[in-house]
C-alpha cells in the first residue's frame, strides 16, 4: 500500500490518485476523507466502492456507526441521485445490523444538515438504542400552528421550494 490507502481505496482510486470530492473544500481538511484516504484509521463495520461506514470515535453509545459516501459531500442534497439509493440502503442494512448484532432494542439514524454536523461530509448515523437508556432527544420545544402560523403558509412555501426543484 502506497500513500496511506487501503487495498481496496487504491483498487477503487489507483496508488496515489486522489479520492474523488464534490463541495466547498473538495474534501482537503476532512476528516472524513482521511478516513476513506486511508491517512486516519477508523474501525471500518462496512465498505463498498462508494460508501464506508465505521464507528464513530466520540460515541453516544458503543456501536454507534456513521456511514458515509466516498465522494467528498457536505450536505443530503449534495449527494449524487445515483447514490442515494445505494446510501439508504446500506443505512437500512446497518439500522438491523447494529439492532441485531448489538440486541439493542431499536436504533435512532439520524442526519445533521449544517446546524450539529461536527464533520462537513455528509454522515449519517445509527445510534443503538435501549429502553432507559438515559438518552433523551428532544425535539423541543414544540410550536403549535396558528393563526399567525398557519400550517398552510409552511406546506405552501415548502410545496414552492418543490416546484423550483
Amino acid at each position: 500500500m502506497t500513500n496511506g490507502t487501503t487495498g481496496s481505496q487504491q483498487a477503487l482510486f489507483g496508488a496515489g490518485d486522489p479520492v474523488p470530492v464534490r463541495g466547498r473544500d473538495g474534501g482537503a481538511g476532512c476528516a472524513f476523507c482521511a478516513v476513506v484516504r486511508g491517512e486516519a484509521q477508523a474501525a471500518t463495520v462496512l465498505e463498498s466502492d462508494r460508501l464506508l461506514a465505521f464507528l464513530d470515535r466520540r460515541p453516544l453509545f458503543h456501536g454507534h456507526t456513521l456511514l458515509i459516501p466516498k465522494l467528498h459531500v457536505r450536505l443530503l442534497r449534495d449527494l449524487p441521485p445515483d447514490l442515494v439509493g445505494e446510501f439508504f440502503a446500506a443505512a437500512q442494512r446497518l439500522e438491523r445490523a447494529v439492532e441485531d448484532g448489538l440486541g439493542a432494542d431499536g436504533s435512532l439514524v439520524l442526519v445533521n444538515n449544517v446546524v450539529s454536523q461536527s464533520v462537513p461530509h455528509l454522515h449519517l448515523h445509527v445510534i443503538p438504542r435501549r429502553f432507559k437508556d438515559g438518552l433523551r432527544f428532544w425535539l423541543g420545544p414544540r410550536r403549535s400552528y396558528d393563526a399567525d402560523h398557519p400550517a398552510e403558509l409552511y406546506a405552501g412555501k415548502i410545496r414552492a421550494a418543490l416546484d423550483r426543484g
